[in-house]
């Protein structure tokens, strides 16, 4: 890693060390587990401890806000991962497709060893499968597709869950929703303005001034048309990053008393723009620039 992109940048909540524990006190009772992936990040949403602690549970990697990604640049990533004998499996909330796929795959994922329990006079009972992954990648959403109705609140910022919860699917799965995760310190810049970018930290740990500037000139650099056609903006750099703004703060009406730009409007639209999803197919991962 390379000191231009090192970092140290600690946002580690105490729940997040706290649901790692209860995580590891519950895993003996977890059969599969869904780690959930931003697949517009899907190296920098992924946990990187995750291993310490669903100790080698069958896993599926479900790659969720697959209708928002660049699915050029994403499927490099799904490859990889595929590569390195992850099973991915891609899914698009909006549409709920495939989500009955997903629940036959993690049914027989543990085929073999239900039928065992069977062979042993055991009674027949529920798999059980943890959901677990950074904030605001999608967990909860998928949740509430699975049961088919809202049993665990949305939101489009990270910490709207707090605790571990069980959530029976139908007769046959239930699922244990965590509270969103990441690992003690992000000192890998890019990851760590990804995740502010998309929302899976908060936005006060780096400057919204930055987080902001790192959005539009990534943007720039792998998407120009779109930064054009959201903000009628063709070129930008460091040095006309001001000129940008003033430009999106005119375009958007986010004028103040005097005739002045409200920087403030401006950084909250281009947030917002990527929190709601107002900017489709864009991943701002890339594989070459990753480390595995």
């Amino acid at each position: 890693m390379n000191n231009e992109n090192k970092t140290n940048i600690n946002w580690y909540p105490g729940h997040m060390a706290k649901t790692k524990r209860q995580i590891t006190e519950n895993i003996n009772l977890i059969d599969v587990v869904y780690e959930v992936v931003d697949a517009r990040m899907p190296y920098s949403s992924k946990v990187r401890d995750i291993d310490n602690y669903i100790q080698g549970k069958p896993r599926i990697i479900v790659m969720t806000k697959m209708d928002l990604c660049d699915k050029k640049e994403t499927t490099k990533f799904i490859t990889y991962y595929e590569e390195k004998g992850y099973r991915v499996f891609p899914v698009d909330l909006e549409k709920k497709k495939n989500l009955n796929d997903l629940v036959d795959l993690t049914l027989k994922y543990m085929e073999a060893e239900m039928q065992k329990r069977l062979e042993k006079g055991m009674n027949k009972r529920k798999i059980r499968v943890l959901v677990v992954g950074a904030p605001n990648v999608g967990k909860s959403t998928l949740i509430n597709r699975l049961v088919g109705k809202k049993v665990v609140g949305v939101g489009n910022k990270p910490g709207v869950t707090k605790e571990l919860n069980w959530i029976r699917i139908n007769d046959s799965l239930e699922l244990l929703d965590s509270p969103g995760i990441l690992w003690p310190k992000l000192e890998e810049k890019e990851v760590a303005f990804n995740l502010a970018a998309l929302t899976s930290i908060k936005e006060e740990i780096l400057p919204i001034d930055e987080v902001v500037y790192y959005i539009l000139s990534t943007l720039k650099k792998y998407y120009p048309e779109k930064l054009e056609k959201r903000y009628g903006i063709t070129d930008m750099t460091i040095d006309t990053y001001e000129e940008a703004l003033e430009k999106i703060g005119q375009k958007r009406g986010c004028i103040v008393r005097g005739g002045c730009v409200d920087y403030d409007k401006v950084y909250a639209i281009v947030m917002n723009d990527m929190k709601s999803g107002n900017i489709p197919e864009i991943t701002f991962d890339r594989i070459e620039n990753t480390i595995f």
